[in-house]
């Protein structure tokens, strides 16, 4: 029995740590903020055909890092799932990041010209440069130029006032279905839960919403 008894001890704190580990894990998930609000799916920004089976809807910020990494999973999805998925952007630029409102603002005034998914995409990809240049003015309008962008009046929009209230109406429309982070998404009017932010999780709301009936 002495024999064994170092492999018992063993045994028995590898089962103590995953226990706690487990119970830590779960007061994480307890820990997470109440899903957002539903509500009617509505935006400028859509990528997809009307009448598509399932809509995403996305409250971003340029400058957020896990915003960059779900703009790679959409992608992904708008591919998987093409007619069936209809995408919507809304800008949520959050107070920490410090030039996250300024890089919506550019990416409104490229919309002007037709060319916000290309400087969404832009944004997104190069995200690690921009968000940490010293000159980060000078980098959106050479993002801008190369969507094919007038750069003249992609300047000149950017001083718009209808630019910024875009970009506060989206922000007003988050904070009234109870975003607060970024990225949030709703799927078909239905807040993802924060532990479902992912790929998994986007490809399970997805499927499950194909599988219900479309409403009268």
């Amino acid at each position: 029995m002495r024999r064994y008894l170092p492999h018992v001890i063993v045994v028995f704190v590898a089962l103590a740590t995953f226990g706690s580990g487990f119970a830590l894990y779960r007061a994480k998930l307890a820990a997470l903020p109440a899903a957002p609000k539903s509500g009617p799916a509505s935006g400028t920004h859509v990528r997809g055909k009307a009448g598509a089976l399932v809509t995403v809807e996305e409250f971003g910020d340029f400058q957020c890092p896990p915003c960059a990494g779900m703009a790679v999973v959409l992608e992904k999805a708008e591919e998987e799932y093409g007619a069936r998925l209809l995408v919507i952007f809304h800008h949520f630029p959050l107070a920490m990041h410090a030039h996250a409102r300024e890089a919506s603002l550019a990416a409104e005034a490229a919309g002007m010209q037709g060319r916000f998914w290309e400087m969404h995409d832009v944004l997104y990809r190069e995200q690690a440069i921009w968000s940490k240049a010293p000159d980060v003015p000078s980098l959106l309008q050479s993002y801008a130029g190369t969507t094919g962008v007038d750069l003249e009046r992609f300047k000149k929009d950017l001083a718009n006032p209808e630019i910024a209230s875009r970009v506060d109406a989206d922000q007003k429309l988050g904070a009234s279905r109870g975003v607060t982070s970024t990225p949030t998404l709703f799927v078909n009017n239905v807040a993802l839960p924060a532990a479902e932010i992912n790929p998994a999780g986007l490809h399970k709301a997805i499927e499950n919403a194909l599988k219900e009936k479309p409403k009268p």
